[in-house]
């Protein structure tokens, strides 16, 4: 028997199962489906949570497409959109990466990024050409965890990254200021506000502003603000003052403050700190003053033109501010009075040695006897604005200082001492009693009796005898003038012909000379003859030639 075996019948090898070997095909699909799973699980992984924003509207907001961005990196995109159940608002889910999933806490912001025109600024011209987004500001890590939140009509004023302070000031009138409206310290930004609430009856509007570090650290419990909004312009007694803070606050307002010197180590103020807000900065000045003197003062008659701010003035000097005026009924003596009070800064005062350590009622009482007085003056004829001078009158009435209210009152010389305007009143009243209607008819009448004086007869006949005499003298000068001339030619000729007789005598004194003696009488009177004779030809030329230059020096006379 052979050692190997004899093949199996076709039939057997036939009936045998077939093996397959494995395809390199199937992994393919393997391999893409372990990609798909891993995908899968890292989006699940890094799939943060899902967050319900309440907008005011859906404007520029597309499902699937707008992003949430945080410092221009995109950290979550908008999934859905609906309306609420009342049709008022939009609910935008949002899908959050999971990275900001635990900055998603009270106090978190979402607002729609738009292009916005206002006073102050212009932000979001990008989302022109990108188109809208929504803007996230985290918040607080150690905050509670939220998912539904209300989206903002406007951008915040502060990020939550943002080192600063929010402070809460007071105003009695809100003016031009709004959310947005920048916040000053010596002409910088260095904040703005935040929001506003409604006026309360008591008449005061409470803003919050932010100011950045480091100005934060200026702000001290004596803090000055005043309202620097728009352009202020002020034509009162101490002229015509034009403000403007910049630009930015005359369109959009603005806020400044700033602190004393002597405040400067001042522990910073409270969280419950309030300031108040006032109309300008000599107005803060005068409100927050530490060393100011509040004085009583009661003023008769008439004070128009005197109101809150006005100056006080010593030599016209300002030393100080008038902070309220009022009317009050005297009931001792039946009357009415205006009571006014007033700020008097000693700072404006310069003392050489330093201010005196000495009572204010015991100087106020030396002033007083020094006839030192309140008055109410014009500070300006164009616009009537009267000011209070602290100045020395001449023989006031006896007075003495007193207490009222814890205010010390000093004596006045009543409403309009030493008033330009009522001395103008005055005299417009007397030049009102004028009799200028008597003047006038009176000045009429000796004008018409001139008149008739010189138009009446006797006037007219002595001007006529007047000018008939005038032609006669006219007359008789034009015939001396006509029988004068042939005379006048006539004496050039004469003084030739007495010329030359001098010659001829002169050659025939000559021949009698060497006939006679040099030193004979006949010489010397012959001699004298011939000189006054050459004396009589020049005076007789001198006259001619006068004569030919002033012919009517025969009628007149010589004159000078």
């Amino acid at each position: 028997m052979s050692s190997t075996d004899p093949a199996p019948p076709p039939e057997i090898a036939e009936a045998r199962p077939h093996r397959r070997r494995f395809s390199w095909i199937w992994l393919i699909p393997i391999a893409a489906a372990a990609v798909t799973l891993y995908l899968g699980y890292n989006s699940w992984q890094s799939r943060g949570p899902l967050v319900t924003i309440d907008f005011a509207s859906a404007d520029g907001l597309t499902a699937g497409q707008t992003q949430v961005r945080y410092k221009s990196v995109t950290v979550g995109t908008v999934e859905s959109i609906r309306l609420t159940a009342d049709l008022s608002r939009i609910t935008a889910n949002v899908r959050m990466q999971r990275d900001v999933g635990d900055r998603l806490t009270q106090g978190a912001q979402f607002w729609v990024v738009r292009p916005r025109l206002t006073a102050g600024s212009i932000s979001g011209l990008e989302t022109i050409v990108s188109g809208a987004y929504i803007e996230f500001d985290p918040g607080p890590p150690e905050a509670e965890e939220q998912r539904t939140f209300k989206g903002l009509d406007d951008p915040p004023g502060v990020r939550s990254d943002e080192p600063g302070r929010v402070f809460t000031l007071q105003t009695p009138r809100l003016g031009a200021l709004s959310a947005g409206s920048p916040v000053f310290f010596r002409d910088v930004v260095v904040g703005e506000i935040l929001s506003y609430e409604p006026p309360k009856m008591d008449g005061l509007v409470t803003l919050r502003a932010f100011i950045r570090a480091p100005y934060e650290g200026y702000v001290r419990p004596g803090s000055r603000f005043w309202n620097t909004s728009g352009i202020s312009v002020n034509l009162g007694a101490d002229g015509l003052k034009v403000e403007l803070e910049s630009l930015r606050a005359a369109l959009s307002g603005g806020v400044a403050f700033n602190t004393p010197r002597e405040l400067r180590d001042e522990p910073p103020p409270g969280d419950d700190a309030r300031f108040f807000v006032h109309e300008s900065l000599e107005a803060a000045i005068s409100a927050t003053s530490a060393d100011r003197l509040e004085f009583l003062t009661y003023l008769d008659g008439n004070v128009r033109g005197l109101a809150a701010g006005a100056p006080v003035e010593m030599r016209g000097i300002r030393i100080g501010t008038v902070t309220r005026v009022e009317l009050a009924y005297d009931k001792a003596h039946d009357r009415f009075v205006v009571p006014v009070r007033l700020a008097i800064e000693p700072r404006h005062i310069s003392f050489p040695s330093g201010r005196p350590p000495e009572e204010i009622m015991v100087a106020a009482a030396r002033l007083v006897q020094q006839g030192h007085r309140v008055q109410l003056r014009s500070g300006s004829l164009l616009t009537g604005q009267k000011v209070i001078s602290l100045d020395r009158a001449d023989n006031p009435p006896p007075a003495e200082i007193r207490q009222e209210d814890g205010l010390i009152v000093l004596p006045s010389l009543g409403g309009d001492s030493d008033d330009i305007m009522a001395a103008a009143s005055a005299f417009a009243g007397k030049l009102e009693r004028f009799p200028l209607d008597e003047i006038g008819a009176n000045l009429n009448g000796a004008l018409a009796a001139v008149n008739n004086l010189a138009g009446g007869p006797e006037v007219r006949q002595a001007m006529a005898s007047l000018s008939g005499a005038l032609t006669q003298v006219q007359e008789l000068v034009r015939k001396v003038d006509g029988g004068l001339t042939p005379l006048l030619r006539r004496l050039p000729q004469i003084a030739d012909n007495l010329d030359q007789a001098v010659r001829s005598a002169n050659g025939a004194i000559s021949s009698l000379q060497r006939s006679y003696a040099g030193d004979s009488p006949f010489n010397r009177n012959l001699d004298r003859t011939l000189q006054q004779v050459a004396e009589a030809a020049r005076s007789v030329r001198l006259l001619a030639d006068f004569l030919e230059r002033h012919p009517e020096a025969l009628i007149r006379g010589r004159t000078e």
